[in-house]
């Protein structure tokens, strides 16, 4: 922390004495001839005593006392902000309703009408489903694109700084795999994230675990109009699988099944499939056009309109960005 402050009290001096870097299109006089003998000019006679003017006294104290003052302000004001924030959440805190009141504004027809209605205009059992992937469909495919939009950021900025040798580490995982190992390339793997050691006890919980995480992900994922779950849960569930199997097996394992392009891919399509859906349905509805979406029998698994296909492509999205995440900030790259 107090080498950050010593930076930007240098930069604030700095560019206060204009001692900062020269702009480009700065246009720099040319250099005075030398100093010769019989062109040097007397110089003026000066006091003995020369008067210390205030600028120089103010460059003298900022010089010896700037830093401190500055990280010392610096702290102050730190906290002023964070006790006026305080102070703000806690005047709004006070000012909330007060919890389980029946005249709260959050209860009011809109609430009345997802709990006596959604089962029959949604045919999802799941009221929280219906809700968020029918009436506030929109929402969830903004927080769906939220979520691959920050992936995809972050692989532009990690990708463009992390280079890897591609056929170093596919030699390497053959090497390892085929049972010779060279001590060089074992030396330099750890580094990568992408070899682990024969770990019979990770590989065999491992080699039990990962089908049963798709089977209940998979599970989630289509009886989320049924029942508690959906695609958010869901496609948590089957990140885990691929990151168990990451850690278990390497990430050029997983690269064989689920790579950059997949993911991309995969969060692309399902994100324009949910658009279109949606896109389609708000439009027939709003100009009280009958879509031909059938709700189905409530309670079956095909029913409930577009919610099973939209809560599979939210689990898609939602696995594949979780596990990107995972994957950019430990290998560096999907």
């Amino acid at each position: 922390m107090n080498d950050e402050i010593k930076i930007i009290w240098l930069k604030f001096f700095n560019w206060v004495m204009g001692n900062g870097p020269r702009p480009e299109n700065e246009i720099i006089p040319p250099e005075l001839p030398p100093d010769l003998p019989f062109t040097r000019t007397p110089d003026k006679k000066h006091s003995r005593f020369h008067e210390i003017t205030i600028s120089e006294r103010l460059i003298q104290w900022l010089s010896l006392h700037g830093l401190h003052v500055f990280a010392n302000f610096y702290n102050i004001l730190s906290i002023i902000v964070c006790l006026l924030i305080i102070a703000l959440m806690l005047m709004t805190v006070a000012d909330l309703p007060p919890f389980g009141d029946f005249h709260n504004p959050a209860n009011n027809e809109v609430v009345e009408r997802y709990i006596k209605a959604g089962a029959r205009e949604t045919g999802a059992e799941n009221i929280v489903a219906g809700m968020i992937l029918d009436y506030r469909a929109f929402d969830t495919f903004g927080e769906s694109a939220v979520l691959f939009t920050g992936a995809i950021t972050v692989l532009m900025i990690l990708g463009t700084s992390v280079k890897k040798d591609k056929s170093e580490l596919k030699r390497l995982h053959l090497k390892t795999h085929s049972g010779f190992e060279d001590r060089n390339f074992l030396a330099f793997a750890p580094s990568l994230h992408i070899y682990r050691d024969d770990d019979a006890i990770l590989r065999g919980v491992a080699s039990l675990s990962i089908p049963v995480i798709i089977i209940m992900g998979c599970v989630v994922i289509i009886s989320g109009h049924l029942t508690p779950g959906g695609g958010f849960s869901g496609g948590a569930i089957l990140s885990t699988a691929l990151i168990l199997c990451a850690n278990a097996y390497g990430f050029i394992k997983v690269h064989e099944f689920f790579s950059e392009r997949t993911f991309i891919v995969s969060s692309s399509s399902a994100l324009s499939i949910y658009a279109l859906a949606k896109g389609y349905s708000f439009l027939t509805g709003a100009n009280h056009i009958n879509s031909g979406i059938p709700i189905g029998t409530i309670g079956d698994i095909f029913s409930a309109g577009l919610i099973l296909p939209l809560n599979i492509c939210v689990g898609i999205v939602v696995a594949g960005t979780l596990y990107g995440f995972y994957a950019l900030f430990s290998e560096g790259e999907i």
